[in-house]
């Protein structure tokens, strides 16, 4: 234990004596260490505020709305807008098997609520009690209306944040009533603030059930008896999103009587296979992060070894005076090897010290839409600690090897 001891100061001590050098060796590795998990944590960061920014709108949400059909049977160039309707929903319901849930939306724009402290223009959603288990709709305070709410069309509603602010300024809103085109509504929910800023549409929303809706507020427009304006569904599980649109389009389509594979048919948002695209992304620019500052790392290594070599060259003497007076080939190995190691791993150990206090800054910095707080990610850190051992080894150990197998009257001999 003395021995190694002892060792170890005189590394320490050869380093300090070319303190320039080793400046500039440590300096090289931390720059790698630290650009390493600096990038790939800012990546991991954009990454983390992307998944964010879909979760606001809910889990694995799908929506499909109408497209375009041809007018004439064959034809290409013709074509004709369709409405969903409520028994299409209701068809989907009960005979899709890749459903988790299924809601159809009927909205309406031009509908104005009125409080007994003030008004606004908003924007209404007729949609079926299990909405909320596709959607991101918390609710605080008050509940959700259920299927008892939707049978017997109860006039009750849900309403936003956002435009509880404007017609209920200062004052609770749960409870109250609000009149929608002249009609009496009773709040039994507020859907807390969606969004870390706040600028989801949920928060200008009012929720109101199906039945209600297409009781008081149906869809306007030319032909749109019993029409709905999109549906919102959730699969199974995220690997069925694409057999569970197909499922969805094969239903409406047979009820309208096209081909489901009809192109411009139905126009679908699959937040699934956009997340999906998403993660490829990054995880393509994390290996090419990672491969850059492991290629630093390298570059790092090449140069331990470079300084090491020209260490030996210079301490020829002294290595054939040591062994001289009685120093063993495991010393000279050691003291050379345990020199590499340390420049390695201390200037492996500031360049991650460095990027935890930049990310620690950055953490109090505002931060923008759709971008996390980056982190320093385990796996990179892991990545960048065993590269370091391996250029370590390979560092300390052929200059180590080199010093211990010179012969003493020969390295005594040079000048």
């Amino acid at each position: 234990m003395r021995t190694l001891v002892e060792i170890v100061r005189q590394s320490l001590s050869t380093l300090w004596a070319h303190k320039l050098r080793s400046f500039l060796t440590m300096f090289g590795i931390a720059w790698g260490v630290g650009s390493l998990l600096l990038l790939v944590g800012l990546g991991e960061g954009f990454r983390s505020g992307q998944v964010k920014q879909l979760s606001s709108l809910g889990q694995e949400i799908m929506f499909t709305f109408t497209g375009r059909i041809p007018a004439v049977e064959g034809s290409s160039q013709s074509g004709r807008r369709y409405n969903f309707t409520y028994d299409d929903f209701l068809d989907v319901r009960d005979h899709a098997k890749l459903l988790r849930a299924v809601s159809p939306v009927i909205q309406r724009d031009d509908i104005r609520a009125v409080s007994d402290f003030g008004s606004a223009n908003g924007q209404v959603f007729g949609v079926a009690p299990v909405y909320n288990q596709i959607r991101n709709v918390p609710i605080e305070p008050g509940r959700w209306f259920n299927e008892q709410d939707n049978t017997e069309r109860r006039r009750v509603c849900v309403i936003g944040w956002e435009l509880v602010k404007k017609i209920f300024p200062g004052r609770p809103a749960l409870g109250a009533s609000i009149l929608l085109n002249g009609t009496g509504f009773e709040i039994v929910g507020v859907v807390d603030k969606v969004g870390r800023d706040g600028n989801n549409g949920t928060n200008g929303r009012i929720f109101i059930p199906a039945e209600t809706m297409r009781t008081l507020y149906p869809v306007k427009g030319e032909n749109a008896d019993n029409a709905i304006s999109f549906i919102n569904y959730r699969p199974l599980t995220k690997e069925l999103h694409t057999a569970a649109k197909e499922e969805v389009h094969t239903i409406i389509a047979h009820r309208h009587g096209f081909d489901p594979k009809l192109i411009d048919a139905f126009e679908d948002w699959d937040t699934i296979e956009g997340s999906i695209r998403v993660a490829k992304i990054f995880d393509a620019m994390d290996y090419f992060l990672g491969v850059v500052g492991i290629v630093t790392l390298g570059l790092g290594g090449i140069g331990i070894i470079n300084i090491m070599l020209v260490s030996v060259t210079e301490r020829t003497r002294e290595i054939g005076l040591r062994k001289a007076l009685g120093a063993t080939h495991r010393n000279i190995l050691t003291q050379f090897f345990a020199e590499g190691a340390f420049l390695t791993l201390f200037s492996g150990g500031i360049g991650l010290a460095i990027s935890a206090g930049l990310m620690t800054l950055l953490a109090q910095l505002p931060s923008p839409e759709g971008f996390d707080t980056p982190r320093i990610v385990p796996a990179s850190a892991a990545i960048a600690i065993l590269s370091l051992t391996v250029a370590g080894v390979v560092a300390g150990l052929y200059p180590a090897r080199k010093a211990a197998l010179l012969a003493p009257i020969d390295a005594l001999r040079q000048e």
